[in-house]
This record gives structure tokens, sequence and C-alpha cells, in this order.
């Protein structure tokens, strides 16, 4: 007999955990297989990650890039479309922000250009995100194909703009000059320097907190106004919505934009907080990453941050971990992270049948029909 579904506690929080033991199980049979101890790889990986302030530091900073992707993936997920595009939004986003930077940052305060530039990418995003939603809806064009060709227009425009308009003069790499003080996010340990406060130098930022903000958003957003009902009624049921009277098509405009925003922001961790110029490939596979982080954290915010310092800690950990372990390369790292991403998503039922038996035979889920 049929077990009855998993209680809620258990498919949004055991399932994922399960997942991911069994990614990690995949991996350690890989190390084994090249000659490395998975103990000593899983020692290294967590002091690399999670052993040191300045280690913290570096997590928490790759984390706040999977936040908004993360976020972005989720919104969309909601309404029951598949967003794939994170990568090329995240790119038009690092532009607007560049933009912005090159054109102010010598007559605007920090005040006015920091939230401009933030504006800016957030705009780039959505601008890049509602083509294809505008397709999808209005064309019957599907959203992953749009989206992802988006992907590849975006790194050709910016592989155009940095090498033909937006180079630095004199410059032999394809990037911008470097931006004035003004249009530079401060990172946390300086400002916690000037409150007497001693952090470890790290790439950390404050777009860790607008990163905060935009989780609060997308909560309040999602499930508590009565637009974030009509979007989920939406993924739900669209025949539902549209009986309700929801205009389906310009929800899945307005949601794709939002969605491009998330990602879009980006751009104001990498160009903003760190960088302090345009460059290439700087949002460096997050965006793809995001669908990982959506899908492990349950489309739920709190699920979306949790899943992201999971991310941050792999590729934090795994780049200290091919540098202890010269045996391990790079592309060793991003198996175990592809692993991940594995059993997050395309497996990501494959213990459920376990766990409903597990649970029936003790006694907390009952098979249909019984008293």
């Amino acid at each position: 007999m049929r077990a009855r579904p998993l209680p809620a506690w258990v498919d949004v929080g055991l399932l994922p955990v399960v997942n991911l033991v069994l990614a990690f199980c995949v991996s350690g049979l890989i190390a084994l297989a090249v000659g490395v101890d998975p103990r000593d790889a899983v020692r290294i990986m967590l002091e690399g990650a999670f052993g040191s302030a300045e280690a913290i530091g570096y997590t928490l900073y790759y984390a706040t890039n999977f936040i908004f992707t993360g976020l972005a993936v989720a919104l969309s997920f909601h309404a029951g479309l598949f967003n794939i595009g994170g990568e090329g939004q995240a790119a038009l986003g690092g532009l607007g922000v560049g933009l912005v930077a090159l054109a102010c940052d010598r007559i605007l305060p920090a005040p006015l250009l920091i939230p401009l530039a933030v504006a800016a990418a957030a705009l780039f995003g959505a601008g890049w995100a509602a083509i294809p939603g505008w397709l999808q809806a209005y064309r019957g064009s599907h959203i992953v194909v749009t989206t992802i060709m988006f992907n590849f227009i975006a790194a050709s425009l910016m592989v155009f703009l940095l090498v033909n308009v937006l180079i630095a003069p004199g410059s032999m790499s394809p990037e911008s000059r470097a931006f004035a003080a003004s249009a530079r996010l401060p990172f946390l340990h300086e400002l916690f320097a000037g409150l007497g406060v001693a952090l470890a130098p790290s790439p950390l930022n404050l777009s860790a907190g607008l990163a905060a903000l935009c989780c609060v958003a997308v909560w309040l957003l999602l499930f508590r106004t009565p637009w974030g009902v009509e979007l989920r009624t939406m993924g739900h049921n669209p025949s539902a919505a549209l009986y309700a009277g929801i205009d389906t098509k310009r929800m899945t405009v307005i949601v794709l934009c939002l969605s491009g925003a998330l990602a879009g922001c980006v751009g104001v961790n990498e160009i903003l907080g760190v960088q302090h110029r345009l460059i290439l490939d700087f949002a460096a596979g997050c965006g793809f990453g995001g669908i990982a982080v959506s899908l492990m954290g349950r489309n739920h915010p709190v699920g979306v941050v949790l899943a992201s310092l999971l991310f941050g800690g792999l590729v934090q950990g795994g780049a200290e971990l091919s540098f202890a372990m010269p045996s391990v390369t790079r592309d060793m790292v991003v198996v175990i992270q592809g692993l991940v991403i594995l059993f997050s998503g395309a497996l990501a039922n494959l213990a459920r049948p376990w766990l409903e038996a597990g649970f029936a035979r003790l006694g907390r889920v009952a098979p249909d029909g019984a008293g």
C-alpha cells in the first residue's frame, strides 16, 4: 500500500539533508578512486570554509552571490516558470553598475552614486529578463530555451563592449578603468575597523546586507501579500488562476522582471563591492548555481540562505582543498559541486520512497486505509 505524503518538516528539512549526504558519499568514492582519503579532504574543506574568520568572510562573500541568484530562481519557480538565465541577467546587472560608476564616479558622492548603481543593476537585470518573459507570455516561446540563449547573448555583448567600447585606454585586458573611491562599496572589515572591532580581511562587503533585505522582501512578497497569492496560484494551477481573473501573461512578465532584478544584484557584490572595475565573467557560474540553491532550499528564502552557505562553503573550501592537495584539481571540486546539484535537482526525490517506507514502519506515517 502506498504511504501518505511525508510530514512537511521531513520534505523540507530531512530530504535535502539526505540528498546532500548521498552526494558527498559518491564524492568520497570518487576521491578514493583518485587516491585521496575522503576524511582528509572533508577536513580540509571544512577548515578552508569555516575554520577561521577570514575563511568565513570568503564563504559569506560567495554565498551572497548564490543568495541573489537562488532567490531569482525561487521566485520564478513559485510562478511555474523556470528562469535559467541568471548568468546573463547577472552580467547585465554588472554592466548597469559599471556604466553608472564610469559615468558618475567623478561627479557624484558615494551616498548618491551607490544607490543609483544598485538601482541600475536591478533595472538592467530586469530588462534583460523581461524579453524572455514577454516572449513566453505573448509569443509562446519556451522560457527555458529563451533564457539560456540570452545567457550566451549577454556573454557576447559583454565581450564586445569591454573589448571595443569600455576598455581602459592602453589596457591589454578586456576591463574598464578602475572606479573612483565614491563608486566602491565598503568592505565589512573596514566598516567594523572604524567602530573599533577587528575583523579578518575578506571580500565580504555591504552587498551582504542587500542580500538579507532581498530575502525578507521576497518572503513578504510571496507569503504576506495578495499578489504573492496570485503568483503562487498561477504556479500551482494556471487554469485556476485564469478562472480567478488573474492576468497570467502580465504576471509572467512581472515575475521575470523581478527575478532578473534579483540576479542583476550579483553585479553589486562583484563589480561595486570587490572588483571596482567592469570585467568579464565576474558571475563565475553563480547564475547556474542558483538553480541548485533554489532546489535544495525548496524555493523558500530561508532554505535559499542555508543552501547558499553550503555552496559558498564548497567554493571556498574547494579552493583550499585544491591548494592543499595538488592531486585534487579544480575540476575535481567542480565535480563535487556538480554531484550536489545532481542529487539536489534531478535526483531530488531519490530517497523519498525510502523515507516514506521508514516513517510508515515507525507508525508516524500510516498507510492509506489504516485505522
